[in-house]
């Protein structure tokens, strides 16, 4: 459950930025997020017609650290939030922001941290509210998306899409589990209550992953396009493989691994990619494909790590598919 030593909230002036007036066409996201304590106060009940977006951080590295990483990325909710404050509030018409604190990592203590992780999603989802999760290292996938399995068990299948570089299918090692290990654990898990394992993996680079991960993404039945095709502006095959996976589930997990991207464009990061994807149109229209599906139940980005950036531009760059996200899922698309 979530106590005070695994939970911080969010003080109200960490959402600073440029005021231009308060009429409702001049606001900014920093205007308009509302700031929830999860140990003091009950989320807000949503109006009939009224949508609701709750950020959640999770201020957790330590599986970075054991899959031998560079650490930082615990700092990442804080650039997110300061990097997304100033946006406009397009969406204020229709939907309540939230911001639900973070989701803090003791020590080395990943794996209780990802249970308390799970259970704030799950109580997310319950009062309505699409989760948004601000990371931290990529263990955020097995938090998160645990959380989502457990709420809709019995209520359809999920599937889990990731944009990412890696598979993050690795087997635990000596230190347990770490921040490339997440969907194997979610297919363990999946395997052990007899649910389908259903996962589409978007941008992998072969240099980036060993035959044994490729091997075991195989035995898993794990679908996945390389980077290639976003280099080589391969639309049809992407859009494709996107539209089938979304017609065989009901749900839908969706985490953006920020090493996903070329170097140049994400250099804060634990692992950098010179030959990453663009963040471009092609990367656009794919993750607007998927979210105009109808179908999301929690959106994350992981791996940003405050500490490698230059010039806020990992920052910026998470906070723009963070921006995607909500224009999506609140219609203004």
């Amino acid at each position: 459950m979530i106590t005070k030593d695994s939970y911080r909230p969010t003080a109200p002036d960490v959402w600073t930025g440029r005021t231009d007036g308060t009429e409702t066409d001049l606001l900014r996201w920093h205007q308009v997020v509302r700031t929830v304590d999860l140990l003091q106060q009950p989320l807000p009940p949503l109006e009939k017609g009224r949508k609701g977006v709750a950020f959640l951080g999770f201020a957790c590295d330590e599986g970075v650290r054991r899959n031998k990483g560079r650490t930082g990325a615990a700092e990442g909710p804080g650039a997110m939030r300061k990097a997304v404050a100033n946006f406009p509030a397009h969406f204020v018409d229709n939907t309540v922001l939230l911001d639900a604190g973070d989701i803090v990592c003791n020590g080395a203590a990943l794996e209780e941290a990802q249970l308390v992780l799970s259970q704030a999603v799950q109580a997310l989802l319950a009062a309505g509210y699409l989760p948004v999760l601000l990371g931290g290292g990529h263990e955020i996938t097995y938090g998160h998306a645990s959380g989502i399995r457990k709420y809709t068990q019995k209520k359809g299948i999920l599937g889990l899409i990731n944009f990412d570089a890696h598979f993050d299918i690795r087997i635990p090692g000596a230190e347990g589990p770490g921040s490339g290990t997440g969907f194997w654990q979610l297919a363990q898990d999946c395997k052990q209550n007899g649910e389908e394992f259903n996962y589409l993996a978007l941008g992998i680079q072969k240099n980036g992953n060993t035959r044994q991960l490729f091997n075991i993404a195989g035995e898993e039945g794990v679908t996945h396009v390389g980077a290639d095709a976003f280099h080589l502006n391969d639309k049809d095959t992407l859009l494709a493989a996107i539209q089938h996976f979304l017609s065989q589930v009901d749900h839908v997990y969706l985490t953006t691994c920020l090493d996903v991207f070329a170097a140049a464009f994400a250099p804060g990061v634990s692992a950098t990619a010179y030959n990453g994807i663009l963040p471009g149109g092609l990367f656009l229209q794919c993750y607007r494909a998927i979210m105009h599906s109808g179908k999301v139940r929690g959106v994350d980005i992981a791996e940003l790590n405050p500490s490698l950036d230059q010039d806020n531009r990992t920052a910026k760059l998470g906070a723009a598919i963070v921006f995607e996200t909500l224009m999506a899922y609140c219609g203004e698309e």
